[in-house]
């Protein structure tokens, strides 16, 4: 999609310091973290977010979610880590473009305000 973020990171127009790559799937480390390990997950074709995936696209979703294990395996996450998506202004989601954080190295707090 024109002038989205995300879009042109995973055409390579815009740098990123990516952690996993294939062809459906990026990831790469967040500019902005807030924990010692603190990735997002994107998928390559635009979807502005989950509530607007569709039918079909269920083997690319799950993906992004064994995406996030391996990222966690690979950053020793061993302790565990979150998974999140924010939806919608409303849900705090800053860019229309879907994306999962991983976000972990440090306990997290349990409660959400």
């Amino acid at each position: 999609m024109a002038g989205c973020i995300f879009c042109k990171i995973a055409a390579g127009e815009l740098p990123s310091e990516k952690i996993y790559e294939d062809d459906e799937i990026l990831a790469f480390n967040d500019l902005y973290p807030v924990a010692p390990v603190h990735a997002l997950i994107i998928p390559k074709v635009h979807i502005d977010g989950i509530n607007m995936a569709k039918e079909g696209q269920e083997a690319l979703l799950g993906r992004m979610l064994l995406t996030a294990k391996k990222i966690a395996e690979q950053k020793n996450l061993k302790n565990g880590y979150r998974i999140l998506t924010n939806v919608g202004e409303d849900g705090g989601q800053s860019v229309k473009h879907l994306h999962f954080h991983i976000i972990g190295g440090r306990k997290l707090e349990a409660k959400f305000g």
